[in-house]
């Protein structure tokens, strides 16, 4: 007798059974085979079908109670849906079990494939979600590639070879080392110098002339030493700190974006030290004037009030009388439309670009709070 293969079912036949009196398994094979045999032709006789393999073996489960039998019955099937559904149906013909009255009642008619098709769909997910916790994700993949390119941007600056990113912006960030440097590259900030240690080298104290300087240092006493070191020795302009207890080196970009919008400027740092600060505004206007301005310190005190924080410019002749009020901005082209010459210029912050429009328009005097550059022809006054 051919044995159906479990991989070959498509279907599997369930059915009740309930007979009058006590019969066996072998009576209701018996039935099975015997009362069906001529119902649908040749080609669906029970017994050849099992022997060819298309019907399975045929299980019977009995309990037999108060001299009665009930039972269920299962057939597997790897013939197609019609011809499955036509031998269930022919199953509910029989009327007697042995010697016992009986009737058989398909309960339902399982698609075996079906139970397949779950636990290849729940497999294949599983199998799925370990090949994806395996393998980097499209965009970690760019992130690392983005990351890897920043900090291929780290470059030596002078002669010190300090760790640096790109310096050429108006405005730098000085930090304490070489890892400082590399997690604000990682994190998308290439404005950045290193002093690699806490002693300020000679690189940074120039650019400290020419640039509007930003120090970031850790946020634990050790950052406040530092800063107060570097402001004795160079021209800084805002004092930014790490979240407490935490090094730059270590931070999230969150974190490095947050720090630095909440930078204060050097003044406010230095208030409780009235020397340090008297010592800072000293280095900064000795190093830029040659010679000692004679105008009224009161009079360029008020103008520089009506400009502070702002981006405002006041044009005055030799006489300290207002000849022109233009924005920054707007500042190059207005000293070219002027008709008298100035000679001082207010503004709050001297930018490279309002120190370069005063130089090509023979400016003489630059009053300001705050310098981020340097010049040779032209007085610059702090107040």
């Amino acid at each position: 007798m051919a044995k159906i293969s479990p991989i070959a079912i498509k279907y599997m036949i369930h059915a009740n059974l309930v007979a009058d009196s006590l019969v066996e398994k072998p009576d209701v094979i018996g039935a099975i085979f015997g009362q069906t045999e001529g119902l649908l032709g040749s080609d669906l006789e029970m017994r050849d079908l099992q022997k060819e393999g298309k019907i399975g073996r045929i299980e019977v489960f009995l309990k037999t109670e108060d001299g009665k039998t009930t039972g269920k019955i299962e057939i597997p099937s790897a013939l197609d849906k019609a011809e499955t559904t036509l031998i269930a149906a022919a199953i509910e013909t029989i009327e007697r079990v042995g010697p016992s009255n009986a009737k058989i009642q398909i309960e339902r008619i399982e698609d075996v494939r079906g139970s397949k098709r779950e636990y290849i769909l729940e497999r294949a997910k599983s199998l799925l979600k370990s090949i994806e916790e395996g393998m980097p994700k499209t965009r970690e993949i760019a992130e690392n590639l983005k990351v890897g390119a920043r900090i291929r941007k780290l470059r030596e600056y002078g002669e010190e070879k300090l760790p640096a990113g790109n310096l050429e912006s108006d405005d730098i960030i000085v930090v304490e080392g070489r890892a400082d440097v590399i997690n604000l590259l990682r994190n998308g900030i290439e404005n950045v110098i290193g002093m690699d240690g806490t002693k300020l080298p000679e690189a940074i104290k120039e650019l400290s002339y020419d640039k509007e300087v930003t120090l970031f240092v850790d946020g634990d006493r050790g950052g406040k030493l530092i800063a107060k070191n570097v402001i004795d020795n160079a021209r800084i302009d805002y004092i930014a700190f790490a979240p407490d207890g935490k090094e730059v080196e270590e931070l999230t970009e969150k974190e490095i974006l947050t720090s630095l919008r909440k930078k204060i400027p050097v003044q406010e740092f230095l208030k409780n030290s009235g020397k340090r600060r008297r010592q800072y505004f000293k280095k900064r206007v000795v190093r830029d004037t040659e010679e000692k301005v004679d105008l009224d310190s009161k009079k360029l005190k008020k103008f520089l009030e009506d400009v502070e924080n702002s981006r405002l410019a006041i044009l005055l002749d030799k006489n300290l009388k207002v000849i022109s009020k233009t924005s920054t901005k707007s500042l190059f082209s207005t000293l070219n439309r002027m008709r008298r010459k100035t000679y001082v210029i207010i503004v709050d912050k001297a930018t490279p670009s309002v120190i370069k429009a005063a130089e090509e328009n023979n400016v003489e005097n630059i009053v300001a709070k705050n310098f981020t550059s340097s010049s040779k022809r032209i007085n610059l006054i702090s107040l």
